[in-house]
């Protein structure tokens, strides 16, 4: 079980070896994995990123009885998909999100690309990674994000209410543009602090869309896709003001995540590959510049 060495191997990398054993049946279902020194030792990294590698196995459900006391066991295949690519469970948004965007950051050049309606998971997933720049633990050469959103001057077809529009309608999309709006700054002005704070070359752009996106996407360092549903949903009783309206919405957070890794087998590489010619023909064509104000 001799890994590749070096100070530079992320946990991705240290996870995808991983995975690749348990595959491969050189770990079976029911084995003990070699403990956190073990494996720190064979990859020539720190115990954090050996701990990272097995929660994302973890999360793949490749793994069981992740904890800090004996070491974890392969996963039963009755357990969860542990059999080929494209196998892993989707994941509830605000669930998987979160450990794949720490990931990301484990690379010198950290590139992550999104469409979606707020930006309220991504800003809530960048959490982690920033908490790990400023406690010394991460620290990447350079930061690139963009990000496509609607525009503010297009009738949204969600949030909407159910008869149409007229007031209603005006109060909801200033709600959802209030959100927009505070979400991205959020999300622009954490990222944009690591120039000052670690001297990290960051850069954050939006785009504005001509529609509302029935999806969102995740791409991530040029090899990871996640693609997720809105699934839309009548609403009774929701608050607005003073008043009580029935709409359409789709909680965001809990749309389930389905997660796309090149190298994975020809599905999973070509559909990242075709996220990303999707997503720069929208961002290079009809999205326009976003000023969030």
């Amino acid at each position: 079980m001799n890994g590749r060495k070096g100070p530079h191997r992320s946990s991705r990398e240290v996870a995808d070896e991983l995975r690749s054993r348990i595959r491969s049946g050189l770990l079976r279902p029911g084995q003990r994995m070699p403990t956190q020194a073990e494996l720190a030792g064979e990859f020539g990294v720190e115990r954090g990123r050996v701990r990272e590698a097995l929660r994302i196995l973890q999360g793949e459900h490749l793994l069981a009885n992740v904890s800090k006391g004996s070491p974890p066991k392969v996963a039963d295949a009755t357990a969860g998909p542990v059999g080929g690519p494209g196998e892993v469970r989707p994941q509830p948004t605000m669930v998987g999100l979160g450990p794949r965007i720490t990931a990301a950051f484990d690379t010198p050049h950290v590139e992550i690309d999104a469409l979606c309606l707020t930006a309220i998971s991504l800003t809530m997933a960048i959490g982690e990674p920033l908490r790990r720049i400023h406690a010394g633990e991460r620290k990447p050469a350079k930061v690139d994000v963009r990000v496509m959103l609607p525009s503010r001057d297009i009738d949204l077809a969600f949030p909407a209410p159910v008869d149409g529009g007229g007031k209603e309608g005006e109060q909801l999309h200033e709600r959802w543009l209030n959100q927009r709006n505070a979400q991205g700054q959020v999300l622009r002005h954490n990222l944009l602090a690591l120039r000052t704070s670690h001297g990290i070359d960051v850069n954050v752009t939006f785009r504005a869309l001509p529609f509302t996106p029935p999806v969102k996407l995740y791409l991530l360092n040029g090899a990871e896709a996640l693609f997720a549903y809105y699934t839309l949903t009548r609403q009774s009783g929701q608050t607005l003001g003073h008043d009580s309206v029935e709409m359409y919405d789709a909680q965001g957070s809990q749309s389930m995540l389905f997660p796309f890794h090149q190298g994975d087998g020809l599905r999973d590489t070509t559909f990242v590959e075709q996220s990303h010619l999707w997503f720069n023909a929208l961002w290079e064509t009809i999205s326009q510049d976003l000023e969030l104000s």
